[in-house]
């Protein structure tokens, strides 16, 4: 069985303070949200029948043993850990052994880049990106691009919401008064239009 690296606190050495703690969260992009077509990991410990590597069907589900279908799309892997075992809770007489649940192939976190860019298509980047990384997987703008009009489409239940995104000013080097809010990140689903 596989368990967590030790960690080790050498005392001698600077603790960050928690501002930089954060700064680096931020950095990271939201939690890892499960989509559709994601292969995920599930290992209940002590017992290799429950551990398997499953992949989310594209209504969101997938079959578990013992437990049968399970809603996994928009949780976060921690929700399918405790929803996990208290589905198990029943098929053992004390605790349920630890449930440990992670993404193995995030294959489900899919956009779209059409209109004036170089390579224009569906990405999956295996890692949550930003707008302006978008478009640098699309190989960047084309000449005639109107980057101060950048939009992205974003399916919430039956709407369609429109974020509007200016990258005019950062494509030509002008980051002042740039904030997460300028940049933000793309969502699974979504589709980026380049004017």
């Amino acid at each position: 069985m596989r368990g967590s690296p030790p960690v080790h606190v050498h005392p001698s050495r600077s603790r960050p303070s928690p501002a930089a703690g954060r700064a680096r969260a931020d950095q990271r992009g939201p939690a890892y949200r499960i989509n559709p077509g994601d292969d995920i990991e599930i290992m209940v410990w002590g017992d290799e029948r429950l551990q398997r590597v499953v992949r989310v069907l594209p209504d969101g589900t997938f079959a578990f043993p013992l437990v049968g279908q399970v809603v996994a799309a928009g949780q976060l892997p921690s929700d399918l850990e405790r929803i996990i075992t208290a589905a198990l809770q029943p098929q053992y007489r004390g605790a349920v052994p630890q449930v440990t649940v992670s993404v193995k192939n995030p294959g489900g976190y899919q956009f779209s880049v059409i209109g004036k860019v170089r390579s224009p298509g569906t990405y999956t980047p295996g890692r949550y990106v930003n707008a302006l990384e978008a478009i640098s997987l699309a190989g960047g703008p084309t000449e005639f691009a109107s980057m101060a009009n950048v939009q992205i489409l974003r399916k919430s239940g039956q709407q369609v919401q429109t974020i509007r995104v200016r990258l005019n000013n950062v494509l030509k080097g002008d980051a002042t008064g740039l904030t997460e809010s300028d940049i933000p990140f793309i969502q699974s689903g979504d589709t980026m239009v380049v004017p």
